[in-house]
């Protein structure tokens, strides 16, 4: 079983880098959520224009590669709009961030659909403006659809954040791979294999903690919606009862 592990000062340096790969996450998800939420309420828009805009970002966020995007966004941005290549990891996060908009963006396009028609008549009758029909009727009850595949889309991106290591930052895979070829230097007894399922572990771990906690989400939102749902149904009258 120890030839499975690593020593202490191995597994600081890779928590170390665990943080900075979560750091890189934040900021992806951050960005992503705001394009997902932006883009996937454009694509329903009533305005011809709104809809294609947003239907080509979205057709180009998940039509290209990732590693295409991140090397764009690394190297090609800074170089034709003569801006420095100052923060690495800003530029990283932005590339992710714009893949997952475009698939977030059709998550949330798909989850206000499946809100019953009834509900937006129902506000349009009580005279609700689109962003007060949108932030209280029709998202509230689209977010039981969204948690789920967005908790997936989440976990994909963390995994995605091994890419950052090709343009140098010191995420997991990236900081594994210099321990790795660091220990072959200076004649480490460390295989290969036992860096790379330790790695495999840290990432299982980090994924299940982003399901947990898009789980606790689900069940705090489902509660909220079952709690309103019993509020709102009309009790029997007691006249009613007796007669069944």
């Amino acid at each position: 079983m120890d030839a499975l592990l690593l020593n202490s000062n191995q597994y600081g340096r890779l928590l170390e880098a665990a943080s900075f790969t979560m750091q890189v996450l934040g900021y992806s998800f951050a960005l992503g959520i705001v394009l997902s939420l932006v883009f996937g309420v454009a694509r329903l828009s009533e305005h011809r224009v709104i809809r294609g805009a947003a239907l080509a970002y979205t057709e180009f966020a998940r039509g290209i590669s990732s590693i295409v995007l991140l090397f764009i966004m690394a190297y090609a941005v800074p170089i034709l709009m003569g801006i420095p290549q100052a923060n690495l990891t800003l530029l990283a996060s932005i590339a992710l961030g714009l893949n997952m908009g475009g698939y977030g963006a059709e998550i949330i396009r798909g989850a206000i659909l499946s809100v019953p028609r009834g509900q937006t008549e129902a506000s349009i009758a009580l005279n609700l403006r689109n962003s007060q029909r949108l932030r209280h009727v029709v998202l509230p009850q689209a977010l039981r659809v969204i948690l789920p595949p967005m908790g997936n889309l989440t976990i994909e991106i963390l995994k995605g954040t091994a890419l950052v290591s090709l343009i140098g930052l010191d995420d997991l895979t990236g900081v594994t791979q210099r321990l790795i070829t660091s220990g072959r230097a200076i004649g480490g007894d460390t295989s290969q294999s036992v860096w790379y399922l330790n790695l495999l572990v840290i990432y299982f771990v980090l994924s299940q903690g982003v399901n947990f906690l898009f789980k606790a989400g689900e069940s705090r939102v489902d509660s909220q919606y079952a709690r309103r749902t019993h509020d709102i149904v009309a009790p029997v009258p007691e006249n009613l009862e007796g007669a069944k």
